[in-house]
C-alpha cells in the first residue's frame, strides 16, 4: 500500500481532500495550464476527475497525490503514478504526471515531486518501468522528463488513442526502467 503523505524537502504529496475541490477546479480552469490538453474542465469535470483519481488509489495502490508546499501548506496541484486507461502499443503500463497551478511553476516542484513518485513506484510497488507523454510541443512537460531521467525514442511517439483528429493528437514518450532509475539514483 502506498503511504497517506510522501515527503519531500518542500512538499507534501497526500491523498486529495474535500477543500482541494476549489483550487484543483480553478487549476483545471485556467486556459494556459491546459494548454496541452483538448479543453479546460468546469467544476464537475474537475470533482470527476478527483474520484477517478480516489478511485485509482483504491484499485492500484498508488494514484495521482494532491500536492501542497510544505511550508505554507498551499495547494498547487498534483504529481503522480496512474494505470494507463487506453490501449496503446506499449500498454498496459504505469504513467507517471503531473499537473501545476502556473504560480508554482518555475521552482522545481514537478521534477521534485515525480522524483519522490519513481521512487515510490520502483521501490513500494516495484514497478519495472515508468512511463510518461505529452503533446510533442508541452517543452516544459518534456524538461521535468529529461530532468528525472526518462529517454526518448522517437519511434514510440504515438497519436494519441482519445485524440484522433485532434491538432493535440501527437505525443512524445518517454520512458525509465527500474535498472537506469537505481544506477541514477547511486
Amino acid at each position: 500500500m502506498s503511504p497517506t503523505t510522501i515527503e519531500t524537502e518542500r512538499l507534501v504529496l497526500r491523498r486529495w481532500r474535500f477543500e482541494d475541490r476549489e483550487p484543483f477546479a480553478a487549476l483545471n480552469a485556467d486556459p494556459v495550464v491546459m494548454e496541452y490538453f483538448p479543453s479546460t474542465l468546469d467544476r464537475s469535470e474537475s470533482d470527476d476527475l478527483i474520484g477517478r483519481i480516489e478511485a485509482g488509489f483504491a484499485a492500484h495502490a498508488f494514484g495521482f497525490w494532491a500536492l501542497e508546499v510544505k511550508a505554507n501548506r498551499e495547494f498547487i496541484g498534483f504529481t503522480g503514478l496512474s494505470v494507463l486507461s487506453f490501449e496503446a502499443a506499449f500498454t498496459p503500463a504505469v504513467e507517471i504526471g503531473w499537473r501545476l497551478t502556473r504560480e508554482a511553476w518555475g521552482n522545481g516542484y514537478a521534477t521534485e515531486a515525480a522524483q519522490a513518485c519513481l521512487r515510490e513506484g520502483f521501490v513500494e510497488h516495484r514497478l519495472p518501468e515508468v512511463l510518461s507523454f505529452t503533446y510533442e510541443k508541452n517543452a516544459r512537460s518534456r524538461a521535468v522528463m529529461e530532468r528525472v531521467g526518462m529517454t526518448r525514442d522517437p519511434r514510440d511517439d504515438f497519436d494519441h488513442p482519445a485524440l484522433v483528429g485532434h491538432p493535440l493528437a501527437r505525443h512524445v514518450l518517454y520512458r525509465i526502467t527500474a535498472e537506469r532509475w537505481r544506477a541514477l539514483e547511486g
